[in-house]
């Protein structure tokens, strides 16, 4: 599955019709349609000098956590420890931000543009615990891709 939506990834971002926000978006709708337990597939970026995070490109529910301040979410600890952040059960988490109560699992992986932790990729899952180490080596792979368009 992950291999397939590699080379689907790789097409997105060579593609020239499409700008960076574009392929972003392109990006989360390839992976919420390719992965089962991938409910909501979303970006946030640092947003310019503030200790915020900011929404960038997403699909699935919507969502009022447009603004994140760091430290505080799930994204908010990935924007200042620069680590992976896989949580198999969300009501576990004492600093979690509830997007819905459907969600029962998240997974965060930061996206690195000259080795500065510029934003990240966030996926929310309504499966209890879907997500390995396959998930994030390949979160990982999507992030590497997305910084060359940035």
């Amino acid at each position: 599955m992950f291999a397939v939506l590699k080379t689907k990834v790789k097409a997105i971002i060579q593609d020239t019709s499409l700008d960076s926000t574009e392929k972003m978006q392109s990006i989360c709708d390839t992976l919420q349609n390719g992965v089962s337990y991938y409910d909501w597939v979303g970006f946030y970026f640092k947003n310019g000098d503030k200790r915020e995070l900011k929404l960038g490109p997403y699909t699935g529910e919507p969502t009022d956590h447009t603004i994140i301040p760091f430290g505080k979410g799930i994204c908010g600890q990935v924007a200042e420890s620069n680590q992976n952040f896989v949580v198999p059960d969300v009501q576990a988490q004492d600093n979690y931000i509830a997007c819905s109560i459907t969600v029962k699992s998240e997974i965060v992986v930061p996206l690195f543009k000259n080795g500065e932790n510029i934003g990240q990729i966030d996926i929310d899952s309504n499966t209890p615990d879907p997500f390995t180490e396959e998930d994030e080596r390949f979160l990982e792979y999507v992030n590497a891709q997305v910084a060359q368009i940035l």
